[in-house]
């Protein structure tokens, strides 16, 4: 299976399934990138950060804002939710004896996650937990590196997850590393995921919003500056 990327603001988004992904990046390990408008802006700022999105070895579209600023540009690819996305890969872990290790949140977070996933998912093998409350980041890579674990999932949020997983993906060759954002706090229940009709309308970020005000800042300017930036470029043809 090949890549089939997409340009949008200048950054290449993978038009894979969600199951296809998810047998994508098992097949060829590295660092998944689950990007939204937020994260683009950032990175249009930020060469560093530019560079670890590049360098990925797959880019997911996590937002409804990725997915329809494709559409603008004349690209058919569905919506790929981090969280889901990394439950698939938490089910096939499960199902295959893969082993699992999970970074960041708060501790009493990544607890209860772990619980309610080993819960949901009979078999999984969770082989290492760390909350994000770190100071020194070398301690968790060595475990890691000692671990060599099939999957790290890591809730930092972005760019901080990007950047972890950029510094540590070559010493872990055959290993699967995603930013997952807020999905430990879902998976641990202490914030509640949009409700389906939100999710098929692709309004789950407005949900969120409105249950988390503070989130505004962080979508706001960004959001409309991501839309006139795909708007600019489908005038000037940039993506062609």
């Amino acid at each position: 299976m090949e890549r089939k990327l997409f340009k949008i603001s200048g950054f290449g988004v993978d038009s894979f399934t969600g199951d296809e992904a998810a047998g994508y990046i098992f097949e060829n390990y590295g660092q998944v990138v689950t990007i939204n408008p937020e994260m683009i802006m950032n990175a249009k700022k930020r060469p560093d950060f530019a560079a670890v999105i590049n360098s990925a070895e797959l880019v997911i579209p996590d937002s409804a804002g990725v997915e329809l600023g494709l559409k603008i540009l004349g690209h058919s690819v569905a919506r790929i939710p981090g969280v889901d996305f990394g439950k698939k890969l938490l089910k096939i872990c499960a199902a295959e004896n893969k082993t699992v290790a999970l970074v960041g949140a708060k501790n009493d977070v990544i607890e209860l996650a772990a619980e309610n996933l080993k819960k949901e998912l009979p078999g999984l093998n969770i082989v290492y937990k760390h909350d994000g409350y770190f100071s020194d980041e070398d301690v968790i890579n060595n475990e890691l590196i000692n671990l060599q674990p099939d999957l790290v999932l890591v809730a930092l949020g972005s760019p901080k997850q990007e950047f972890f997983i950029s510094k540590i993906k070559k010493q872990l060759p055959k290993t699967v590393l995603v930013g997952l954002g807020g999905s430990f706090d879902v998976w641990a229940g202490v914030v509640e995921r949009a409700p389906v009709i939100f999710q098929n309308l692709r309004l789950e970020w407005l949900y969120r919003t409105i249950k988390q005000p503070q989130r505004i800042k962080r979508i706001f300017p960004a959001l409309p500056l991501f839309v006139i930036d795909v708007l600019i470029e489908r005038i000037s043809g940039k993506n062609a």
